[in-house]
């Protein structure tokens, strides 16, 4: 009979997470993975097999919380052009760091799927913010490069302000 895990995947997840983000891919080894958690590293040997199976199950849930704060932000924001950076600005609140990581991530097959799954999630929330229609999709891809690009690339001084793009694709 199996013991009950003390700690949840999803909270070894989030630690394995911070660790990618502050110290790449070899900053989550077993061994550092277990001293951060307070695990064995064999019983995240246990768990996930491999260091690569670790990080990918961590990267997986990652796109799991964004696509639950995606959900929640899409119920919250109103369905008009001003919604569009409140919708934004949910689903990105603390969470910039995640997916900044998750985007780097995306060479992975099943990562791949998850963020194209939802990048196409958020552009049809935009699009339907925006009207609908072919004009309002192209709109919404461009809005949601922009978002993300500021997000990746932009950084402090930066003068690009997303509600500027808004108003001159909307």
């Amino acid at each position: 009979m199996s013991r009950s895990r003390t700690i949840p995947d999803e909270t070894v997840f989030a630690t394995l997470r911070q660790m990618l983000a502050e110290g790449g891919d070899k900053a989550a080894s077993f061994g550092a993975a277990a001293q951060a958690t307070g695990l064995a590293a064999s019983t995240l040997a246990q768990r996930f097999a491999t260091q690569d199976g670790m990080v990918r199950a961590a990267l997986l849930d990652g796109w799991a919380q964004i696509e639950a704060a995606t959900a929640a932000a899409e119920s919250e924001a109103a369905v008009s052009p001003k919604g569009v950076p409140v919708l934004l600005k949910l689903i990105g609140r603390g969470r910039e760091a995640d997916i900044c990581l998750l985007a780097g991530h995306l060479r992975d097959g099943a990562l791949h799927d998850a963020g194209q799954a939802w990048r196409a999630r958020v552009e049809a929330a935009i699009a339907l913010r925006l009207g609908g229609g072919s004009k309002a999709r192209d709109s919404a891809a461009m809005i949601f490069a922009a978002w993300q690009g500021r997000l990746i690339w932009g950084g402090p001084g930066d003068s690009f302000r997303l509600k500027d793009a808004l108003k001159r694709l909307a």
